[in-house]
């Protein structure tokens, strides 16, 4: 297979270079316009968000443009490059992100009330998953790592107590790496799993460079799974919302993770984002290697300015400890930091850099995560230890005491044990199948220990669910919450966008 083409990207191109007149959607007609039309037109001014150049590739499904719902040509074509690129026998292009992969595969998998064997600390899109197809979900509780307070992936324990305890499950979802870049051996647990006649699907969204550098860990795939899902977007070149579904091996129904694919994803799927897809599959071959080696090494300079400059000497990077038994890989390409003096904290330090032109990827309550990927550079680095450095001076870092250690004291509620099989319906404010009564009431968070959550908690991002429907609030859970809001933590699925206020089931037994 040729690598160093571009099948897809390249038919564009050769349409767009033809003579040809529009009567066809989209309303632009592949052309850029011009805000005063009495303007020359200049290729370099923006009319509204768009370009000129991505208009004039945004295309629908013209003839050697092939359809994305019934590839037999050029997305056929750079389905099958990128298949052969990451290693699995058949690829999918997602222009709905991860999530829209995540949710073919478990409706794919599971029929109503069939019970999937799933990761608790999972993206809210999994969740949905369970939502849409009524599946019960067994969930497994996440390690923790105790120098960072963060939840990681899951034990092999769990993994084969939930296989020998539920063996009607129609098999396990994953994922790995976590937000912070941390990973777990998949390797073992995936043929734990097929020794049971289990597939394992695994959410890999920040792990599309993964198994192309050997400084970053193995893919999922490589390990052996049955389906993978990756956000092309996060890691990778692809435009937002441009992904992959990865399928290897026989366990799964393929035609069935097609039909759900065209139910889910949108009749008119956005051509530059496919574009992006091939593009980046295409960079990520040729160049992959040498690409990461450019953002390793401005890593690398951080890392190192980090401990020789005395004016960053309060910002610690959470280094990777290979002795943790709550990971065993760490992706390079994530970078935590904190302030070790203790006045920032996480959200703080966010805004903080934030305002001298350095925009983070997320915050908790004592991190920032910064993102690098194979497009960082060693200017990059620079701008952000310049904005440590102002930062440290404004507010006197340097002169103040710094500790090594953070309290673990009120940080995501700890789940242990594996959960009985929990179901999910689409019922509105109902979502949790075993609630009794539908007697919703909206109090202070404050007041909600010892009662029921109404609804789905998901500080955003990660977007990982702290409570969901029907789950019962306690007194740790509130804390939580409530120091996630004052810090300036934005929520998904509350009524209340600042969550001062949850919904509760009121007077109902669970």
């Amino acid at each position: 297979m040729d690598q160093s083409k571009a099948p897809l990207y390249e038919s564009m191109v050769l349409h767009r270079e033809q003579t040809t007149t529009s009567f066809h959607v989209p309303g632009h007609k592949s052309r850029w316009l011009n805000p005063n039309p009495h303007l020359n037109q200049d290729r370099h001014v923006f009319s509204g968000a768009f370009p000129r150049e991505i208009l004039s590739i945004d295309f629908t499904e013209l003839p050697g443009l092939d359809d994305l719902h019934q590839p037999q040509g050029a997305i056929q074509e750079a389905q099958e490059l990128a298949a052969a690129c990451f290693g699995a026998d058949e690829t999918y292009f997602l222009i709905n992100g991860s999530t829209v992969g995540n949710l073919a595969l478990i409706t794919a998998l599971c029929a109503r009330e069939d019970i999937l064997i799933v990761q608790r600390n999972v993206h809210k899109s999994i969740i949905h998953g369970l939502m849409l197809g009524g599946v019960k979900a067994v969930f497994l509780p996440p390690r923790w790592d105790v120098q960072s307070g963060l939840p990681t992936g899951v034990t092999i324990t769990d993994v084969e107590y939930a296989l020998q305890k539920y063996p009607e499950a129609k098999g396990v979802m994953l994922s790995n790496p976590n937000y912070y870049g941390m990973g777990i051996d998949l390797a073992p647990i995936i043929a734990l799993s097929h020794a049971y006649g289990k597939p394992v699907l695994i959410d890999e969204a920040h792990g599309a460079h993964y198994g192309f550098h050997p400084d970053v860990p193995a893919s999922a795939l490589s390990c052996g799974a049955d389906a993978v899902v990756q956000s092309t977007h996060k890691m990778l070149t692809a435009m937002t919302m441009g992904a992959m579904l990865h399928v290897q091996g026989s366990l799964l129904n393929r035609e069935a993770i097609r039909q759900r694919l065209s139910i889910l994803q949108s009749s008119s799927p956005s051509y530059p984002i496919m574009a992006s897809l091939d593009l980046s599959r295409r960079e990520i071959h040729k160049h992959g290697a040498e690409r990461l080696s450019q953002g390793l090494e401005a890593i690398h300079y951080l890392q190192l300015q980090l401990q020789t400059n005395k004016t960053c000497s309060s910002f610690l990077l959470l280094p990777y400890r290979p002795t943790s038994s709550a990971y065993e890989t760490q992706d390079p390409f994530k970078i935590t930091v904190r302030d070790t003096t203790g006045t920032l904290n996480g959200f703080e330090l966010k805004r903080e850099l934030e305002r001298h032109g350095c925009y983070g990827e997320m915050a908790d309550q004592h991190h920032v995560l910064l993102v690098y990927s194979l497009a960082s550079q060693k200017s990059d680095s620079d701008h952000l230890i310049q904005a440590f450095s102002r930062i440290s001076g404004e507010y006197g870092l340097i002169h103040k005491p710094h500790t090594a250690e953070i309290s673990l004291t009120g940080l995501f509620p700890q789940h242990t044990g594996v959960s009985l099989p929990i179901e999910f319906n689409m019922e509105p404010l109902n979502l949790y199948k075993g609630a009794k009564s539908m007697n919703v009431r909206t109090i202070p968070v404050q007041d909600a220990i010892h009662t029921f959550s109404a609804e789905m908690v998901i500080p955003y991002p990660p977007g990982i669910p702290v409570l969901f429907p029907g789950e019962l609030i306690t007194q740790h859970t509130a804390d939580y919450l409530q120091r996630l809001s004052s810090s300036g933590a934005s929520f998904h699925g509350t009524q209340d966008a600042c969550l001062k206020t949850i919904r509760i089931y009121h007077n109902i037994t669970i």
